[in-house]
């Protein structure tokens, strides 16, 4: 089955490395024209060199979505750089660990605005867009981590990840008369930069009935599907990708 993009416009955000990364350079890789939205502007130019030397079309815009202002800029710049929106990807996150009796207001407030209020900023400012879109489409990188299992000194992004969910199943309900879906993916453990704040990765995969990390593509291609014309018919829902890891009741089973 050929999840081909061509001719159609994503903005993804947190696109400067990871998961991120790797969603844009797949998306452009199959036709998409990508708009790049990422806090590190080095980081972003990497991304941005990357897709442009394997052929593919993207524009870079350095903004931090922790603010309305920040997601409404992301969207002008998409629409500015290509001329319209089909696929709103928000893949943006943070996720500092500190312990609960210790969390400090502005961590709690920077966590909850990046990770489930742009979820809000940018579907609003993204709306009238999708809805000349031909195959609209709304894609968010949700976890495993917060609807279905938890980690100490991460409750603060736990709770933006099981609101990422809410938001995904109310969105779909209220803009499936626009023809707009919108779909998450949870990750499980994915080899990237952030994962050494949890452990040595041979330790992390010898829990996982698949004995390895996720890669930032096993994430991206599951994001392709969702935003693919094939997938159409789905909408709020999440896609776990985690290689088993949610399976075995007990680890004793693994």
């Amino acid at each position: 089955m050929m999840l081909d993009l061509t001719g159609r416009i994503a903005l993804v955000t947190g696109s400067g490395q990871g998961i991120g990364r790797a969603i844009a350079q797949i998306f452009a890789a199959q036709g998409a024209k990508v708009l790049l939205a990422t806090r590190s502007e080095a980081s972003g130019a990497e991304t941005l060199r990357l897709i442009r030397e394997a052929g593919g079309s993207a524009e870079l815009l350095t903004v931090d979505l922790s603010t309305r202002a920040a997601a409404n800029q992301a969207v002008a710049a998409t629409l500015r750089a290509f001329g319209g929106l089909d696929l709103l990807i928000h893949n943006a996150a943070v996720f500092p660990m500190e312990n609960l009796r210790d969390l400090r207001d502005e961590i709690l407030e920077s966590t909850l605005a990046v990770n489930l209020k742009s979820c809000f900023w940018l579907t609003q400012a993204a709306l009238p867009a999708l809805c000349q879109a031909e195959h609209p489409r709304i894609v968010i990188t949700s976890s495993v981590t917060g609807p279905r299992t938890a980690i100490p000194g991460l409750s603060h992004y736990a709770a933006s990840k099981a609101g990422v969910n809410g938001f995904i199943r109310a969105a779909a309900l209220e803009l499936a008369e626009h023809r707009v879906t919108v779909n998450g993916v949870e990750p499980g453990l994915i080899a990237t930069q952030a994962m050494a704040n949890l452990g040595d990765s041979p330790d992390l995969a010898a829990g996982i009935p698949l004995k390895r990390l996720g890669s930032p593509q096993d994430i991206a291609h599951a994001m392709l599907f969702l935003a693919s014309e094939q997938a159409g018919y789905i909408t709020g829902q999440t896609l776990i990708v985690d290689g088993g890891a949610l399976l075995p009741e007990n680890t004793q089973f693994t």
